[in-house]
């Protein structure tokens, strides 16, 4: 995966765990992913 930029709008949406993981709601997630 590339690196993920942290965007305002989408710190709004997601945050990052610890270990660089995103938390992100399940609902979107395959739109996301791409």
């Amino acid at each position: 995966m590339p690196k993920l930029r942290t965007h305002r709008a989408s710190a709004k949406r997601f945050r990052m765990t610890k270990t660089g993981k995103i938390v992100r709601p399940h609902a979107q997630k395959s739109h996301l992913l791409g």
